[in-house]
């Protein structure tokens, strides 16, 4: 019996993965641009991270990359350059709340106000980076899509800010399914592909350009779940 649940749960997200594929093509959204924006990128040292780090690097964004492993990071830094950014690099523990405010005053004194934040690898609250153009802010979480915490989180952060009257910091919830970053090993799970950083990190960034609240990788698993968009 969950075999056959199991295989028209899997019908029912690919027709509806089509169906909206189909949509985006006649009536597309218009994408904002970021180029020149100040971007921190969390765990830019490796894996998705890196892959996110690269893709805003094409946007000719001004990159503050942070990691734990200063060699990775000055890594990703370097190949971030090449891609025709300006890249910043920083070892940096984010588990660690008194070491992330001491670099956010280094980045604000060193590369400027933050306007774009990607929360790879721990989490950097709006309050950290809060700049006088707070209203071009935005905020930008990355969770798996088992952790329910997360999402409960963005969704919270959110209301949060529109009670507090800051309409002009937008949040989008990246949620994708188990990602080929070294650390998935035999998903228990054969409902959704392993993905590649690269694929998570492109669309990300689409959404993004479109202020996406909710980002699915791949698309149709929102159908499995009870989530807003």
């Amino acid at each position: 019996m969950n075999l056959v649940l199991d295989l028209l749960l899997l019908l029912a997200t690919i027709i509806y993965s089509y169906l909206e594929s189909l949509v985006k093509i006649f009536i597309p959204k218009r994408k904002k641009s970021v180029a020149g924006e100040i971007v921190l990128i969390t765990g830019a040292g490796h894996g998705t991270g890196r892959m996110i780090a690269y893709e805003f690097a094409k946007q000719k964004n001004k990159l503050v990359l942070w990691d734990i492993n200063k060699h990775g990071v000055e890594e990703t830094a370097a190949k971030c350059r090449k891609l025709g950014a300006t890249a910043y690099a920083f070892a940096v523990d984010c588990s660690n709340q008194e070491e992330i405010y001491k670099s956010v005053n280094q980045v604000k004194k060193e590369v400027g106000n933050v306007t774009i934040v990607v929360n790879n690898a721990g989490v950097i609250y709006p309050a950290d980076l809060l700049s006088t153009k707070d209203e071009e802010i935005t905020k930008t979480f990355k969770v798996n899509i088992l952790g329910h915490f997360w999402v409960g989180f963005h969704r919270a952060l959110t209301l949060e800010l529109e009670a507090l009257g800051k309409t002009g910091i937008k949040t989008s919830c990246l949620c994708p399914a188990f990602v080929n970053t070294g650390f998935t090993k035999n998903p228990s799970t054969r409902l959704w592909p392993l993905l590649e950083p690269e694929e998570v990190a492109r669309t990300l960034i689409n959404g993004i350009l479109i202020n996406k609240k909710m980002i699915f990788v791949p698309s149709y698993i929102s159908t499995s779940l009870i989530l807003e968009k």
